[in-house]
């Protein structure tokens, strides 16, 4: 974050906190010029952030009812705010008297708004529904903590167990981002132990602990990163796809929600050319397939000779007398 975009935060925070305060002190409190502080805030306000100045040395104000949310503290700054009394006891003689019920009442906020987080969530989480793996017949939810330390950016510390390998493994992780895909919800995180961003299912965590680390996110898009993917599962192939969808199921096809951008192309006799590359095949043969006879694969080759192959070994199978 650079350090002009940290300045013009805090002075929201400056503005909103005490109405009214003069350029000078935004100066002081910034640690910078008045004329910067001048050009910042044409910045906000080009940014249609309101805040007007009511005449010289009558300071700065927002207009109407515009607010950052009221605390959002980190758990550090609730903390570190948490520790205020203890510090000022020695001088509690000094301290106005308006100043212990106005502490509790900013605290009393801060709780109100960790409880409706909490709610939020939890309501979020209770009307997601997900699916259970075939081999548990119990699993714990973990999608509110996850949820939860993607927000706080805290690194968790999961177990997560390989199925189809029957690997248990620990990890720690700094969950980027929740990804939902054909029932499922997968995780993209940095792993620790990996030191790169993987995919993790979340039904194969067996354990989600959040820690008292924070993280930062490292440079990270997550539309490059599922560039030619085409839902999950990627692969570093270069694979061209050509499919040919017949005029009955051509509409529909247009219709479909992707994660990848295809090449449409209409034909005179309703049909649809796709055309697509992707980095994996599995997952796209598999959406082929659901298509039957009205989709044809015409290119690469090898991969029509692949479908030809396995629509002939599904012929054989379902020949054989039971």
């Amino acid at each position: 974050m650079s350090e002009r975009l940290i300045r013009l935060v805090r002075i929201i925070n400056l503005v909103q906190s005490s109405p009214g305060i003069k350029s000078k002190e935004l100066a002081e409190r910034c640690e910078t010029t008045e004329r910067t502080i001048y050009r910042d805030l044409e910045m906000l306000s080009a940014a249609r952030v309101p805040i007007v100045s009511d005449g010289y040395g009558k300071g700065n104000r927002f207009v109407g009812n515009f607010s950052l949310y009221p605390l959002d503290w980190t758990d550090e700054e609730a903390v570190a705010f948490g520790m205020l009394p203890n510090i000022l006891d020695p001088i509690s003689h000094l301290v106005p008297p308006d100043f212990y019920p106005a502490y509790e009442k900013v605290m009393a906020t801060h709780q109100k708004e960790k409880k409706d987080l909490q709610d939020v969530l939890q309501k979020m989480v209770s009307i997601i529904q997900m699916g259970t793996p075939a081999f548990q017949e119990q699993q714990q939810n973990f999608l509110s903590p996850v949820i939860q330390a993607i927000l706080n950016s805290r690194t968790i510390e999961v177990v997560y167990h390989t199925q189809s390998r029957d690997v248990t493994t620990s990890r720690s992780l700094d969950p980027y981002y929740l990804i939902p895909r054909d029932h499922r919800f997968y995780l993209i995180a940095y792993c620790h132990e990996k030191q790169k961003v993987l995919t993790f299912r979340l039904s194969r965590f067996l354990e989600v602990t959040q820690t008292d680390r924070t993280f930062e996110k490292q440079e990270f898009n997550l539309k490059d990163y599922f560039t030619h993917t085409w839902s999950i599962i990627q692969g570093t192939d270069k694979i061209h796809f050509k499919v040919l969808f017949s005029e009955n199921i051509a509409r529909y096809i247009k219709e479909e929600e992707l994660f990848v951008k295809p090449k449409l192309t209409e034909r005179e006799d309703g049909s649809l050319l796709f055309e697509v590359t992707l980095n994996h095949d599995r997952e796209f043969l598999q959406w082929i397939m659901q298509y039957g006879t009205d989709a044809e694969i015409l290119e690469p080759i090898e991969y029509r000779n692949k479908m030809k192959a396995t629509l002939e070994s599904w012929i054989q199978m379902y020949q054989k007398k039971l």
